[in-house]
């Protein structure tokens, strides 16, 4: 005869380990025989029975900021052969979103800096995030300008 929608609780006893040969569960109660995982209060720390432990899962986060902004760095002598090439054009305004747009710099860049490496030409009209003395120096000397958003040099 069968029931449906019933469920029946069976209470299970609780195996009682150590309590002599006729239970199955004496003498060595179920650890096997001798090493480190029969011995009372030794756990292997980290070890989940050959599965990948959890601090290997997990990636490394070490001293590297997560969120760090990608800043790019061009030097003046970078300018000056996009210049030439005709990549850039010295009457627009060189920015992060021309810089972008030209292909010149990574999409995930978020932030530019301009280096005072190298000599430049023309004039140009830069806006950087970032900025060395130096470049700002040589920009002015050559007749363009730059705007800098937040100095930190």
């Amino acid at each position: 005869m069968t029931y449906l929608n019933t469920t029946i609780s069976v209470k299970i006893k609780k195996i009682r380990v150590g309590r002599g040969i006729g239970s199955g569960k004496g003498k060595t109660s179920g650890r096997g025989v001798k090493g480190q995982k029969s011995r009372s209060g030794v756990a292997i720390k980290s070890f989940e029975g050959g599965q990948m432990p959890l601090y290997r899962r997990l990636p490394k986060r070490g001293f590297n900021p997560i969120r760090r902004d990608k800043i790019a760095k061009i030097n003046l002598d970078l300018l000056n052969k996009l210049l030439d090439s005709n990549k850039i054009s010295s009457s627009e305004k060189i920015n992060l979103e021309y810089l972008k747009k030209n292909k010149i710099i990574s999409k995930s860049v978020t932030q530019f800096k301009v280096l005072g490496n190298g000599e430049l030409n023309s004039k140009l009209n830069i806006e950087a995030d970032f900025s060395s003395k130096s470049a700002i120096q040589k920009v002015e000397k050559a007749g363009g300008s730059i705007l800098v958003k937040s100095n930190k040099d």
